[in-house]
């Protein structure tokens, strides 16, 4: 009877092994298959990255009034005493009048240029002479680094730049391996005895103090696996250690195992592989970090957030002195080494929290994107996109927006939404006029409430804003042999009818107010519907709505009389387009948020050069903005002068009849910017544009324009300015008791005296040109 019972459990325990023996090939051989496979042919997906425009600095700058040191601030450069000896220090001397900085590395990866030290001497605020410090050779120029704004990515967003074995230190792979893994080149990816000395430690503590995973193992669980703490999990991570090594050498596993591992998070950005971590902590390639970095990096891997040097100094210093003893245990270091190393202070790069900036802007340049790329190659290849976008100019146009809104809210409690989506909203988009390079775009006052960008996708009634386009049609005309129309030019502003496909259309002025017989410039400057009406009726319709057309208005455009005072609905983005043309002197650029695109390897993919073609001839583009010049000195828009924006520009306030948008597009020769305000749901404001659009343009405007150079808009040729009476629209004379400087096109400028105030026999002289007259108010 035993015997039968030992018989029978023999074929039990053989039975078992078989099963057991089988069951383990199978699943060696499936692994073998898989991880063989997978490992060979492993791709990391590499998120795009949308970077902000570079910003140059040069002598005649202010930088106080640029914001210098805040671009430094966000760029992560910190402040230092003394001077600068690492990549992303400065120090600013007020008193001995010099601003140092060490600049850091290219975006540009595959640059030859380094970070290096650079000296910006001040006079006062304004720069006089850069210096390379390295070299002390004078520059005439530099420009700091673009600033990383966002990035395209699936699930997580992982950054990372992959490095071959070679290209990293032999210290900092010995580091890793001592604080890691110390029998990696001898074990078959499994530790037998780490695991067995692990189990003996937890064992003795209670509670799981040590792990027993190798490096081959740790990268078969962030290859293959989940972070779930089981024992399916762990065999499955053994066995397909096992695979791994018996069919890669140590070399290809440590590579790839160099290139996977998360060393830390900043943001929304997971940071992963030595290399990023080298950036991302010290702000050095890692062939740059000295041993006690290295010691630090490699301390990191166990627990990456919480040995983190940003969150917990002490503590990370603690890890990084238990990594380099260990070197020294190793004999990769030397004591020398070493205590020199140990005594170093932890010093790291600013902690920059990596946020999703310029959130209607990315999805702007996203949106243009879509058009050429997949889906696919946006998230996994790496593009690096550099954008037009100027960072400081961003933060400036989200302040004001909001504060704008906050600031009419306060005002006109009426203003108020009773929920979020009924909220008073605006949008602020800024062109540079002679490249068409967005360089601002805020789509609404929050995108955590609605993403929906106004300065894109809202098709609004443009109001006045429109009338621009019928003075320049009626100029053009009368330059190529049409009826004759100057700036001085008399028109009636009075109720009239304009009949069309058996219709009447009677457009009305402001509150029923007429002035009656006014000139050019008294209409465009008031905003005067009826006289501005009557111009449109005089050009006609069809070479109104070609003008907009060639301007770069898009949207539909009715042939109908009501579109001349801004029926028709257009987006804000349409808008800047157009009166960038004005601003360029009638040259057109076509908007720009994307400069150019590389691959991961930095090599080019797409550009976008600057695309400008003539829209409207330079004269009549001048006569128009000169014009919009009056709008703000002494017309509808002159709040701009009263909150103390003082220099050259021209603009154009808009107001619907139905107050339900107010305007603002203003423009100096380098930035021209478009505000809009109102409600989603189009109902009214009961504010002009003046009231509500343009104290946001100016508050923007103030600082985007700061520490600049005037720049006044200069006649062309075929252009010429004549001091004239107001009145009569004659020469002015000594005795005029007001002139103004007139522009007109060559041939088109009067040659008569004013024949209203006649310098009488025997007038004493003043002494004084008319244009310094003291009765003269420009």
């Amino acid at each position: 009877m035993l015997r039968r019972l030992t018989q029978s459990a023999l074929l039990v325990l053989l039975a078992a092994a078989v099963s057991g023996t089988v069951l383990g090939a199978y699943l060696f051989y499936r692994w073998d298959r898989e991880v063989s496979e997978k490992f060979r042919t492993h791709q990391w997906d590499f998120p795009s990255k949308i970077y902000a425009d570079g910003f140059l600095v040069y002598p005649g700058m202010d930088v106080h009034a640029v914001g210098l040191i805040e671009r430094l601030k966000q760029l992560g450069y910190q402040p230092v005493s003394g001077n600068v000896t690492r990549k992303g220090d400065y120090v600013l001397n007020a008193k001995g009048g010099w601003l140092d900085i060490f600049l850091h590395d290219p975006t540009t990866l595959g640059s030859d240029v380094r970070g290096h030290p650079v000296r910006l001497f001040l006079t006062g605020n304004t720069v006089s002479r850069i210096e390379d410090r390295s070299t002390q050779q004078e520059i005439y120029a530099l420009e700091l680094e673009p600033k990383l704004i966002s990035g395209l990515f699936r699930d997580v967003w992982e950054e990372r730049h992959l490095v071959a074995l070679p290209d990293v230190p032999p210290l900092l792979l010995r580091a890793i391996i001592d604080v890691e893994d110390q029998r990696f080149y001898s074990h078959p990816g499994i530790d037998f005895f780490g695991v067995a000395r692990a189990l003996l430690v937890n064992v003795r503590s209670g509670e799981t103090v040590q792990g027993g995973s190798t490096l081959t193992q740790q990268l078969m669980k962030n290859f293959f696996l989940s972070d779930e703490r089981t024992l399916r999990r762990k065999v499955r991570e053994a066995g397909m250690a096992l695979v791994v090594e018996r069919r890669f050498t140590k070399e290809q596993i440590l590579e790839n195992y160099i290139n996977e591992i998360y060393l830390g998070q900043r943001g929304a950005q997971g940071i992963y592989g030595v290399w990023e971590a080298s950036h991302f902590y010290f702000a050095k390639q890692p062939q740059e970090l000295s041993i006690a970095e290295i010691a630090m990096l490699a301390s990191l891997i166990k627990a990456p957030n919480r040995y983190s040097p940003f969150r917990d100094p002490e503590r990370a210093k603690r890890r990084r002195d238990y990594a380099l003893q260990l070197m020294l245990d190793e004999d990769d270091i030397t004591p020398e080494e070493y205590a020199a190393a140990v005594v170093e202070p932890l010093r790291t790069r600013p902690a920059t929290a990596q946020t999703q900036e310029a959130p209607y802007f990315v999805d702007f340049v996203r949106h243009e994107l879509s058009q050429t790329y997949p889906p696919d190659v946006l998230t996994r290849e790496g593009l690096r996109i550099y954008t037009a976008l100027d960072m400081q100019l961003q933060h400036v146009a989200e302040q004001t927006v909001q504060a704008g809104l906050a600031e009419l809210e306060r005002r006109y409690p009426r203003l108020r939404g009773a929920s979020p989506d009924e909220e008073l909203q605006a949008c602020l988009i800024a062109i540079e006029p002679q490249t068409g390079a967005i360089k601002a775009m805020m789509g609404g006052r929050d995108y955590r409430s609605t993403q929906f960008n106004r300065c894109t996708q809202a098709l609004r009634q443009p109001g006045s804003v429109f009338k621009p386009f019928i003075y320049l049609a009626a100029f053009e005309q009368s330059n190529h042999g049409g009826r004759s129309i100057t700036p001085t030019t008399r028109v009636d502003d009075a109720p009239f009818e304009w009949s069309y496909d058996k219709q009447v259309w009677t457009p009305a002025n402001y509150k029923k107010r007429y002035l009656g017989n006014v000139t050019v410039r008294e209409a465009l400057e008031s905003s005067l519907n009826a006289a501005t009406a009557r111009i449109a009726h005089d050009v006609g319709l069809d070479a109104v709505i070609d003008m907009a057309r060639r301007m770069g208005i898009r949207s539909p455009l009715p042939p109908y009389p009501s579109i001349v005072l801004g029926s028709a609905e257009v987006t804000p983005l349409e808008v800047a387009q157009a009166f960038s043309v004005l601003a360029n002197g009638g040259l057109g650029a076509t908007p720009q948020s994307i400069k150019k695109v590389l691959d991961r390897n930095d090599e080019p993919i797409e550009r976008n050069p600057v695309h400008v073609e003539r829209v409207v001839a330079p004269e009549t583009a001048y006569l128009v903005t000169y014009l919009m010049e009056g709008v703000l000195d002494s017309g509808t828009g002159r709040g701009a002068r009263t909150r103390g924006f003082t220099l050259p520009a021209a603009g154009k306030t808009g107001t619907t009849n139905d107050y339900r948008d107010a305007w603002f597009v203003g423009f100096t020769p380098d930035l021209l910017t478009v505000v809009w305000v109102g409600f989603d749901q189009k109902r009214p404001l009961d504010l002009a544009g003046a009231e509500a659009a343009l104290p946001i343009w100016t508050d923007f405007m103030k600082q985007a324009t700061a520490g600049r150079p005037v720049n006044p808009f200069v006649p062309p040729p075929g252009v010429v300015l004549e001091r004239i009476d107001p009145i009569s629209g004659l020469l002015a004379t000594s005795a005029c008791p007001r002139s103004i400087e007139e522009g007109f096109y060559t041939g088109d400028e009067p040659t008569a005296e004013c024949p209203l105030h006649p310098v009488h026999d025997g007038m004493p002289d003043s002494g004084l040109s008319p244009a310094l007259h003291p009765a003269a108010a420009g």
